[in-house]
């Protein structure tokens, strides 16, 4: 994991998708979707709020919230994690896991040969 982004589990990813879509927004009114969506307390949600500011994943600023990491830098933090844990840092390892359990089809396959002659025209970048 990236040392910039903070852990957020899963209750809170769940929270946090709910907050990228409607940012900013009211604690309030957060609090409300929170309740229809995930079946939250309203306790539970200013609880998560305060310890997701805390963190520095968000911003509760005078009642209006608002993330301060992004959708993208979680799931690049997860699947580094991911990664590292699972798979040794390999991405043929990743690769070679994924397929063998969810097959690929052939519009994946030229997908991922396009993505990887991509990466090799731009330079090789990230490895």
């Amino acid at each position: 994991m990236t040392n910039e982004t903070p852990k957020i589990f899963e209750s809170e990813y769940r929270f946090c998708l709910i907050l990228w879509e409607q940012e900013p927004i009211t604690a309030a009114a957060l609090s409300k979707l929170c309740k229809e969506r995930l079946d939250w307390s309203r306790t539970t949600t200013y609880t998560v709020i305060k310890r997701l500011g805390e963190r520095g994943v968000l911003k509760n600023e005078n009642g209006t919230v608002r993330s301060l990491i992004t959708k993208a830098q979680v799931q690049a933090a997860e699947l580094d994690e991911l990664m590292d844990k699972t798979f040794e840092n390999s991405l043929p390892a990743f690769l070679a896991a994924f397929a063998k359990h969810k097959g690929l089809s052939d519009s994946e396959r030229a997908d991922l040969l396009r993505m990887i002659d991509e990466w090799d025209e731009e330079g090789g970048q990230g490895s």
